[in-house]
């Protein structure tokens, strides 16, 4: 049975769009893999007296993947889980953030691409919550080529599979404009993480030290990340695995995870 097949086949539980269950204990970076060899792609800073944590993924040191669980088709539903996992020759982790919502099992409701096979289609319906506040949006590329698009721009203009994949929501950025519904700084403020694409075509992630409205974390991406597309892709679960600060978050059940690995 293909990984795909069998990962479907885990996939009979009612969809939510959060993930929960009991966490992992946290594991250092050096209880589950070597340590990066290169500085930290990531940074702390400061926005409009919220801090967050910036990390980029250059194409020219980089590669960028999508990683749901091992083969037999359980998803590793944490950080150290993914860390564990990884086998003693893979590539040195730059860093690795949640990326993509997912039901209660941890399976992705959206598309989800990994490794060039596709395991979930475009979700293109209405519904309640973060992932349905249209427009929402596909993370995706192939080799050194990365975008983040609307999944209506997506689905009408991208006709090759990509090798990696994951459809999350609302979009933060929309070529150059906020999201038309977030407000300036708005009451609902949570831990988030979203990924942006800039000019140059470097990936950046961001994630949220403290609680950050939707209209904030957004105006981060166009002013400061400078992506004239972002998508946010969770909150109150999002986490960070920073190799070489021996950073490795802790919390809520996980789903599809973007890991971002040092090319040799």
């Amino acid at each position: 049975m293909s990984r795909v097949k069998m990962r479907l086949a885990t996939c009979l539980i009612p969809l939510a769009l959060l993930a929960c269950g009991e966490a992992e204990e946290p594991l250092s970076q050096t209880d589950v893999a070597p340590a990066a060899s290169e500085p930290s792609a990531c940074k702390p800073v400061v926005f409009e007296e919220t801090p967050l944590t910036h990390c980029i993924a250059a194409p020219a040191k980089h590669a960028i993947a999508m990683d749901l669980g091992p083969d037999d088709g359980a998803p590793y539903r944490s950080l150290a889980g993914l860390a564990a996992n990884r086998a003693p020759d893979a590539p040195a982790v730059a860093f690795a953030m949640n990326g993509g919502m997912y039901d209660e099992a941890g399976e992705p409701i959206g598309y989800y691409v990994e490794g060039g096979e596709r395991l979930h289609e475009l979700n293109r319906a209405d519904g309640p919550g973060n992932f349905h506040l249209k427009p929402n949006g596909v993370f995706f590329g192939t080799g050194d080529t990365w975008r983040v698009l609307t999944s209506a721009k997506f689905y009408d203009t991208v006709s090759d599979r990509p090798e990696f994949g994951t459809q999350s929501g609302p979009m933060l950025v929309i070529d150059g404009e906020l999201h038309p519904d977030f407000s300036e700084d708005g009451e609902s403020k949570k831990t988030r993480n979203g990924v942006g694409v800039d000019a140059a075509g470097r990936a950046h992630f961001v994630i949220s030290e403290a609680p950050v409205s939707f209209g904030k974390f957004a105006r981060y991406f166009r002013d400061v990340a400078e992506t004239p597309n972002a998508l946010f892709l969770d909150g109150s679960v999002s986490q960070l695995w920073n190799a070489a600060r021996g950073r490795m978050d802790n919390g809520p059940s996980l789903g599809p995870i973007i890991v971002v690995e040092i090319k040799e």
